[in-house]
């Protein structure tokens, strides 16, 4: 069987990798989970992560087709316009993000959002199968972190998105709305009932405690053998208790907001104003003292 081309790309300010995914046969390429910049302070986007992807693909002679997001990130922006507007890419990820859209919008009150999932070229079902040139894609609906979440496998590879992180970091948060941990729980198994050599690839690293550098890449028997969160022996409600515990004392992520409604309409930002000028909402809830 063909293995695919995978090079990563860390985001250190947002702890996120992104990859190209090639097949050898036909140049042909896929890019998962990129990032778009973003400075909260000043309110300046910059394509220059997404611009190295291009680079280097053209570099190497690799024909990005397709954009492939796991999930409607919460910690990140999602750059995909910027690389299907210079590569005519198609942007694709779960059928469920009509769940989330539906969750977001009033949220937000985005009137103008449709919550069909159609701002994407194309939704996946559990179990779809598609190609990135000779390369055969299984699709792997693995909710829990978010109900649209999925991850890839493609050939010995699998691309996880936040379900996982390295076996030393654990498990993904399920606190999100629309999140649930015993869900999360039962997704992990069914990737972790890959065979053992199969290589998971990361979404986001944050260096557990003792380690110094960073790592995006493991396999399910190493996930299986030593995962703190799920390694075999853990009960679902043994991972459930757990989750829903410290989950309760994480703190928001720093770009949930402007993310959350951004990468819901496949990371396009809403109508610039009769000013010129494109701005996000930040909903407030104020709090009754006295």
């Amino acid at each position: 069987m063909a293995q695919p081309f995978i090079q990563a790309f860390f985001d250190e300010p947002t702890n996120t990798i992104s990859y190209l995914v090639a097949d050898p046969a036909t140049r042909t390429a896929a890019v998962i989970d990129p990032v778009l910049d973003f400075d909260m302070a000043g309110g300046i986007a910059d394509t220059r992560s997404a611009a190295q992807i291009l680079a280097f693909a053209q570099a190497h002679d690799w024909r990005i087709a397709m954009v492939l997001e796991t999930h409607a990130h919460a910690n990140h922006l999602s750059a995909a316009p910027f690389i299907k507007a210079h590569t005519g890419a198609w942007i694709g990820i779960g059928v469920h993000i009509r769940d989330v859209q539906k969750i977001f919008r009033p949220v937000f009150a985005i009137d103008d959002l449709k919550t069909d999932g159609s701002d994407f070229d194309r939704l996946f079902a559990d179990g779809e199968r598609f190609a990135i040139g000779e390369l055969e894609v299984e699709v792997l609906h693995v909710p829990g972190h978010t109900p649209a979440h999925v991850a890839y496998h493609i050939g010995d590879a699998a691309f996880v998105g936040d379900t996982l992180f390295m076996p030393d970091y654990g498990t993904a948060r399920a606190d999100f709305p629309g999140g649930d941990a015993r869900t999360l729980y039962r997704s992990i198994r069914r990737l972790l009932a890959l065979p053992d050599a199969t290589r998971l690839f990361l979404c986001h690293d944050y260096k557990a405690p003792g380690r110094n550098d960073y790592r995006w890449e493991t396999t399910v028997g190493e996930q299986r053998r030593s995962s703190i969160h799920v390694h075999d022996g853990v009960s679902e409600d043994d991972f459930v208790a757990m989750r829903e515990q410290r989950d309760a004392g994480l703190s928001v992520p720093k770009l949930l907001l402007p993310s959350i409604q951004v990468n819901i309409r496949a990371g396009q930002f809403q109508p610039a104003d009769a000013n010129g000028v494109t701005y996000l909402r930040i909903p407030v809830k104020w709090q009754k003292r006295g």
